[in-house]
């Protein structure tokens, strides 16, 4: 892996195909993803629309992870519209297992905090994170995300089985 180049960029609408491959990949190698069904349904050109939304919006962001050139993870902040919950911040960090433990979450979610900092707009992060997920959970207590509370049957497994997430944020300022 340490001859492999990797980069942290935006997404722009041209990345629509390829970010709906990788989600689908993503969805394969773990169980630890709460991935949205819609979004997974969604054309490219459906998806490009949303990014150039995205792009141009000044509360959410989606950073890609690229290792020459191909996407390997992604990062996003999620943001209302609405005036009284817009600055609340929304977290998804998905990586390709072939690159867990080389840092790159923790490389991502510096990018994500230094841009909310920047923003003028974000001022708290949260996120979900399955409490079986220890090394999530880890890198978040890293980054000084604290929990909030437990959330018992948060989230369901694919088995049917449901399961507790925690719910974690960092304010920012």
């Amino acid at each position: 892996m340490s001859d492999v180049s990797i980069t942290i960029r935006e997404a722009i609408p041209a990345d629509a195909a390829e970010i709906l491959a990788v989600m689908k990949q993503l969805s394969r190698e773990t169980d630890f993803l709460v991935l949205d069904e819609v979004g997974m349904q969604l054309t490219p050109e459906l998806l490009a629309l949303n990014l150039a939304d995205i792009y141009e919006s000044e509360n959410n962001l989606l950073l890609l992870a690229l290792a020459d050139e191909k996407i390997i993870g992604t990062a996003s902040v999620k943001a209302a519209v609405d005036p009284s919950v817009a600055h609340i911040g929304e977290i998804g960090i998905s990586i390709l297992k072939a690159y867990w433990g080389i840092g790159l979450g923790s490389a991502l979610l510096e990018e994500i905090i230094v841009w909310a900092q920047a923003s003028g707009v974000i001022r708290r992060l949260e996120l979900t994170v399955q409490v079986r997920n220890t090394r999530a959970i880890g890198l978040y207590q890293k980054f000084d995300f604290v929990k909030e509370g437990t959330l018992a049957r948060g989230v369901r497994s694919a088995e049917g089985e449901f399961l507790p997430v925690d719910l974690m944020r960092r304010l920012i300022d």
